[in-house]
């Protein structure tokens, strides 16, 4: 792709930031919010109909996101263009970067196919590198005027996997640091009726948390990856009432991440150690 038809698809609005000056000490970040295509791309030699697909994005997790933010009053970083074009959430060198054949559903996707270098850096130009360079100049431009920081990611993941139920209504991604995902852990567990997966139905191992991983770990920042089974959002009740029920436990939790001794040694008791985990993708 030459450079003329790179500008032509426009990066700037490859990544869009709301609420920039929140008072919030969250972030929250969408990494797949938008299932777009650029004109450039077609369908990728896909049907239409699968641009709706889990495979597409994340159904659901935009609006959550955009709800969370609004009543936390916190900046929402979300990516406008499809992972199927280039996963926003992963490291250049992640072999599903740009998927060829999505892991889950044996997917192919045929413009992703046989991509040469040139190619490739279009994509990241376009996508994956202003999505992470906003998300970069605004937690740098917070701390700098000293703002407490904590990073949030919100993503929805499919009621089956393989022919496989998963029995979760959400699930809570954490590393070794857990001074966020636990009290929220907590909080879920409180729940009426609500089975909280803990890394399920992914962890770190599965190369799920690069984005966190960038710009939080990195930088000893509070964070935690949170995931909605899709069919629990995919109407705008659902939706308002999952971005309700994180809105309450995540505002009871800004003012400190202490929380009693007896809750935090429960929450760690279901703790898989993410180190041992193997690869199982999307």
């Amino acid at each position: 792709m030459d450079a003329a038809r790179l500008a032509r698809l426009a990066p700037s609005n490859a990544v869009k930031v709301t609420n920039r000056h929140g008072s919030s000490r969250y972030v929250i970040v969408c990494d797949h919010a938008s299932n777009f295509i650029p004109q450039e791309y077609g369908t990728l030699g896909l049907e239409p109909a699968a641009l709706t697909r889990h495979i597409a994005w994340d159904p659901g997790a935009l609006p959550v996101a955009q709800r969370l933010a609004a009543a936390l009053d916190a900046p929402l970083v979300e990516s406008c263009i499809s992972r199927l074009v280039i996963d926003c959430n992963r490291p250049l060198d992640a072999p599903d970067l740009m998927v060829a054949v999505t892991v889950s559903e044996k997917t192919v996707i045929p413009g992703n196919q046989g991509l040469s270098l040139k190619e490739r850096e279009a994509r990241i130009a376009l996508s994956w590198q202003p999505f992470h360079d906003a998300i970069e100049a605004l937690v740098e431009a917070r701390l700098a005027a000293g703002l407490p920081t904590w990073l949030i990611s919100v993503h929805s993941f499919t009621p089956m996997f393989k022919g496989i139920q998963r029995p979760w209504h959400v699930g809570i991604i954490h590393d070794d640091d857990s001074r966020l995902a636990s009290p929220l852990i907590v909080g879920l567990k409180r729940l009426d009726g609500v089975t909280v997966g803990i890394n399920e139905p992914y962890s770190p191992a599965d190369r799920v948390y690069y984005t966190l991983e960038r710009h939080a770990r990195s930088r000893g920042l509070p964070c935690a990856m949170i995931e909605i089974r899709n069919d629990e959002i995919s109407e705008e009740r659902g939706q308002s009432m999952w971005a309700g029920r994180l809105g309450d436990i995540l505002a009871g939790l800004a003012g400190s991440v202490e929380y009693k001794e007896e809750e935090a040694e429960t929450a760690k008791a279901d703790v898989f150690d993410v180190r041992q985990r193997t690869f199982r993708g999307r």
